[in-house]
């Protein structure tokens, strides 16, 4: 009997000081699942919608306006519930909800990013070579370069032309349209290919994009094939070959945003990174019926694959200038907004995956449907390149998501002498503001084809939400 009192304390004492984290599924509250899945279709169509940061603009644009958004005029005086948004140069975009405290008592800020890893086209891209035509590629972001080789691709883009107007293109993503694709060598003749490092197998200069076959015309001479292609771009959208100096032109999957499972409980496609977290911040902003305490603030910035550098990327004065221009709109001054302001750095991190079980630490590692996983700092190695958010700051989030019953987890990105990875966070923490990582666990992470888990996308939502409102 003694022994059993003991080991009946034992198990008490364990539930009150042991931490152990279980399966998001079984702390859903009622009527969840649903919301889930309603949650998960807006997503999938964002995805769809928005593949490159230009057409995430447009369609954010679009969802802000139906939700009573309008653009920030400079100078105007900002009242609790004034919802404003800022384009920045059609690449990037910046929104808010004006609180009911003054900017002069900070804002909360969701950072996400809306670019992701492709093939860019370069600015002199058409060729032909033994009358196949091609067009040159330089890929953007960190990818593993065979993953591109030998799947459907889709172009998207701008073109400005010589007479400065411009047109958009987007060919591959209607069902009637032509798609692209890179090439890749038959096993047959892969000996010497086999030898190669993964990271040699294909180089970057063979990256080269499948555009057409077909003469043009029946007369002899050289080229003809690139004519043709000429003669389709023109006819469609006005080109010639000048114009590919002043394009912005990308290749990216043209597969759609698919569930993957027989349970459904995955999302596949591609440009999660970041969109999954792009997608939680707007949403949450846009439902935003009555003004927040404090101002809330969406990001959905450009460039964080290459550094977040230029003007659209985050550490860009766009955000700065955006937060000024809210700040003169109540006469409260930008640095003390900054100083007692916050930021969720919403980035992607990576899901444990068994099948490469060596390189995660399993104790601090991210796991499918545990929910929206906050990373106290990322960088590489030795923490390098993070901003390191306090414990403080730590305990805050936990707090808020305890309260509104977010489901959550902790982690980082894979042993610590593995590799790593950064995020937008160190730019806002530079600028004085408190930050913090969080998002989606993705596998797959910078492939053509990523995936999620849908109760994770939903929670970072949901964690988005409660950080507004709170």
């Amino acid at each position: 009997m003694e022994e059993k009192q003991e080991q009946t304390l034992a198990q008490q004492r364990k539930k009150e000081l042991f931490f152990s984290p279980t399966n998001g599924y079984d702390r859903l509250a009622e009527g969840e699942e649903e919301k889930i899945q309603t949650y998960c279709e807006g997503y999938k169509t964002f995805l769809n919608e928005g593949k490159t940061e230009r057409e995430c603009v447009d369609y954010a644009i679009a969802l802000a306006q139906a939700a009573g958004f309008r653009p920030l005029v400079r100078g105007e005086k900002l009242r609790p519930g004034d919802k404003v948004y800022r384009n920045n140069r059609g690449k990037s975009l910046l929104l808010a909800v004006i609180g009911r405290e003054s900017l002069a008592q900070g804002a909360v800020i969701g950072a996400a990013h809306i670019d992701s890893p492709r093939l860019d086209l370069k600015q002199n891209p058409l060729y032909e070579d033994k009358e196949l035509a091609y067009c040159k590629t330089h890929y953007y972001g960190g990818i593993k370069k065979y993953q591109w080789t030998t799947i459907p691709l889709a172009l998207h883009g701008v073109v400005v032309r010589r007479d400065g107007t411009s047109v958009t293109v987007r060919i591959g993503e209607d069902p009637s349209d032509p798609q692209f694709t890179v090439g890749d060598l038959l096993p047959h003749l892969a000996g010497d290919q086999a030898k190669k490092t993964m990271g040699s197998i294909v180089s970057a200069e063979q990256l080269n994009l499948f555009v057409g076959s077909r003469p043009f015309d029946k007369e002899e001479g050289s080229d003809r094939v690139k004519l043709g292609i000429l003669s389709i771009l023109h006819e469609k959208y006005g080109m010639v070959e000048e114009d590919f100096l002043s394009a912005e032109l990308m290749a990216v999957p043209a597969a759609k945003a698919v569930d993957i499972g027989l349970d459904r409980s995955v999302i596949g496609a591609y440009g999660q990174d970041d969109r999954v977290c792009s997608y939680a911040c707007l949403k949450a902003l846009l439902e935003l019926t009555e003004a927040p305490r404090r101002t809330a603030v969406c990001v959905l910035a450009d460039k964080e694959e290459i550094g977040s550098l230029g003007v659209t990327g985050m550490q860009s004065a766009a955000f700065d200038i955006f937060m000024s221009d809210l700040c003169d709109g109540q006469d409260a001054s930008l640095k003390a907004c900054y100083e007692t302001s916050f930021c969720l750095s919403a980035d992607v991190t990576a899901a444990y995956d068994p099948n490469f079980a060596e390189v995660y630490e399993a104790r601090n590692s991210a796991y499918f449907n545990y929910g929206v996983c906050i990373s106290k700092y990322t960088g590489a190695r030795g923490k390098s390149g993070a901003s390191d958010a306090s414990a403080e700051v730590v305990g805050k989030v936990r707090r808020i998501f305890a309260e509104h019953q977010v489901v959550w987890q902790l982690a980082e990105l894979g042993k610590t002498d593995q590799g790593g990875g950064g995020t937008v966070a160190c730019y806002m923490a530079n600028r004085n503001i408190d930050t913090i990582d969080a998002g989606v666990p993705v596998l797959s992470m910078h492939a053509p084809f990523e995936t999620t888990a849908k109760l994770d996308c939903y929670m970072t939502y949901k964690a988005m939400k409660a950080l507004y409102t709170d």
